[in-house]
C-alpha cells in the first residue's frame, strides 16, 4: 500500500440512464399524516444505503443532482470506465480537491448511510461522533469498495480515527494525512499548507508515475472556481420573498458537487440556472429558516421540516456553503493560492480561533436571506460544534432569531424532532401575528 503520513493508531461520469422517479401523494409515512407528503424510501447506488427519494419539487431540474447522490457508486464506476481516472475518497472539506482533479482523480466525499450498524466497536469509541462511526461502517461493509485510495485533511480526532482505522482494516492502495493546520489565524498557516501541499503533490504523482503538469492545475483551479460561482449564483435566488428551490434541492445539489467530476456538476448547474427565473415551489414558502452546525446530509429531516411549512432559505455546514464559500486567487504560485484559499474559507469549530470569526459571519448570512428562525444542529458527541452551540445561538437570538437545537445521531427520531419542529414554528408564527 502507498500511504504517507500515517496518524498513531488510538483504537483499542453520468446518472443512470433511465431511473424512474416516483411521485407520491400520500401522506407522511415517517413522522404522521399531518406534515405533508412523504416519499417512499430508495436505495441509493446499490450500496445498501437506504436515504428517502427526494419529494416531488426535486422533479425536473434538480433531478441530476439527486441521482447522482442516490447512484453515487454507479457514478464513480462509470467515470473509471470512461477516463481511465481514479477515485480517492476524502474524509472533511478541508481537502485541496484541486490538486486531486489536477492529477486525472476524482475526489469522492465519504459519507455514511444513517443506518444502524454493529461493525464500529471494535475499531473506534462508541463515544465517538455518529457521523464518523457511520462513515467507517461503510467502508468496513465494503460500500466504497470503488476507491482506490482515500486521504484526509485534518479536522477533528474523531474523523482522524475514522481515516487511521479504514487505514488498517479496509483493503486500499494509497492513503494520504495532510497535515492541515488548525491555527489558521496564524500568519504562518499559508506558507505551511502551501508546501505540505508540494509535499502531497509529489506523494500523488510517486503514486501515479506521472508529474501532475501546471496547466492541468490551473485548469482544475478554473474548473473549481467555476463550481462554486455557478453555486452561489443558485443560493443567491435564495434571498427572494419566494424561493425558486426548497431547502431540501439546495441539499441535493450541494451533496452531488461532493460525489461527481466537477464538469458534469457545472453543466448541470448552467441548466438548472437557465430554468430557475420562471421556477415556483408548488407549495407556499412559509417560515424562512437557517440550518447550521455539524455536517449535514439528512435529506429526511429537512424534508420534513419544510413539509411542516417552512422553507430553509440559507445554512452554514460543510454539507453547503462551507463548502463553495471562496474562491482560489487567479494570479500566483498556484499551490500558495490553493493553500490561501483553504486558510481563509469560512472556518469549521476545529479551527475557528482564537477569535471566534464563524459567528459574525453567520448571523450576517441569517440576515442576508431574511431568516426568522434557525435550526442549530450537531452530531452527538461533537466537542467542537457542541462548544460553539451557546456562542451562536446567543448571537443568533441577539440578532432577533429565535433558535431550535436538536442533537443528531446515526439515526434521527424524525417524529420527536417534528414535534419539536411544529412547536418552534409555531413560535414563529406568534411573532408574526403580535
Amino acid at each position: 500500500m502507498n500511504e504517507k503520513r500515517t496518524e498513531p493508531n488510538a483504537e483499542s461520469g453520468n446518472p443512470a440512464a433511465g431511473a424512474a422517479v416516483p411521485r407520491f401523494s400520500a401522506a407522511c409515512g415517517t413522522c404522521g399524516s399531518t406534515c405533508g407528503p412523504q416519499p417512499p424510501t430508495a436505495t441509493h447506488g446499490g450500496d445498501g444505503n437506504r436515504q428517502p427519494v427526494a419529494n416531488q419539487t426535486s422533479a425536473g431540474p434538480f433531478a441530476a443532482f439527486r441521482d447522482w447522490r442516490l447512484d453515487r457508486a454507479a457514478y464513480a464506476r462509470q467515470w473509471k470506465q470512461r477516463t481511465g481516472g481514479k477515485v480517492i475518497g476524502y474524509f472533511c472539506t478541508y481537502a485541496p480537491e484541486e490538486l486531486m482533479y489536477a492529477a486525472g482523480i476524482l475526489p469522492v466525499r465519504i459519507l455514511g448511510s444513517h443506518e444502524v450498524q454493529n461493525v464500529t466497536e471494535p475499531h473506534i469509541f462508541g463515544m465517538f461522533c455518529p457521523f464518523c462511526r457511520d462513515c467507517l461502517a461503510q467502508g468496513l461493509l465494503g460500500r466504497y469498495e470503488y476507491l482506490d485510495g482515500i486521504m484526509i485533511a485534518q479536522s477533528c480526532l474523531h474523523i482522524r480515527q475514522t481515516f487511521t482505522s479504514w487505514q488498517k482494516h479496509v483493503p486500499i492502495d494509497y492513503s494520504y494525512y495532510l497535515p492541515m493546520p488548525h491555527h489558521v489565524q496564524s500568519r504562518h498557516a499559508a506558507p505551511f499548507l502551501a508546501k505540505e501541499l508540494a509535499i502531497f503533490q509529489a506523494s500523488l504523482e510517486d503514486w501515479l508515475g506521472r508529474k501532475i503538469a501546471a496547466p492541468a492545475l490551473e485548469n482544475a483551479i478554473d474548473i473549481y472556481n467555476r463550481n462554486r460561482q455557478l453555486l452561489w449564483r443558485v443560493y443567491e435566488t435564495r434571498q427572494a420573498a419566494d424561493p425558486p428551490l426548497s431547502g431540501e434541492e439546495a441539499l441535493e445539489m450541494v451533496l452531488a458537487a461532493q460525489m461527481v467530476d466537477k464538469q458534469d456538476h457545472n453543466a448541470a448547474l448552467e441548466s438548472l440556472l437557465a430554468r430557475l427565473p420562471e421556477r415556483r415551489l408548488p407549495r407556499p414558502t412559509g417560515a424562512r429558516l437557517m440550518i447550521l452546525g455539524s455536517k449535514d446530509d439528512d435529506i429526511e429531516f429537512i424534508h420534513m421540516v419544510e413539509a411542516c411549512g417552512a422553507t430553509f432559505v440559507i445554512d452554514d455546514h460543510c454539507t453547503g456553503t462551507r463548502y463553495f464559500w471562496n474562491n482560489t486567487d487567479p494570479d500566483g504560485d498556484p499551490l500558495d493560492r490553493l493553500a490561501r484559499r483553504y486558510v481563509q474559507r469560512v472556518p469549521c469549530p476545529t479551527k475557528d480561533w482564537p477569535a471566534r470569526t464563524r459567528v459574525p459571519h453567520a448571523v450576517a448570512l441569517a440576515k442576508k436571506y431574511g431568516a426568522q428562525g434557525a435550526i442549530v444542529m450537531q452530531q452527538k458527541f461533537c466537542d467542537p460544534h457542541e462548544a460553539d452551540v451557546p456562542a451562536l445561538t446567543k448571537a443568533l437570538n441577539d440578532a432577533g432569531l429565535k433558535t431550535l437545537f436538536l442533537e443528531f445521531d446515526v439515526t434521527v427520531p424524525i417524529g420527536q424532532f417534528k414535534v419539536r419542529v411544529e412547536a418552534f414554528l409555531e413560535m414563529l408564527r406568534e411573532d408574526d401575528l403580535f
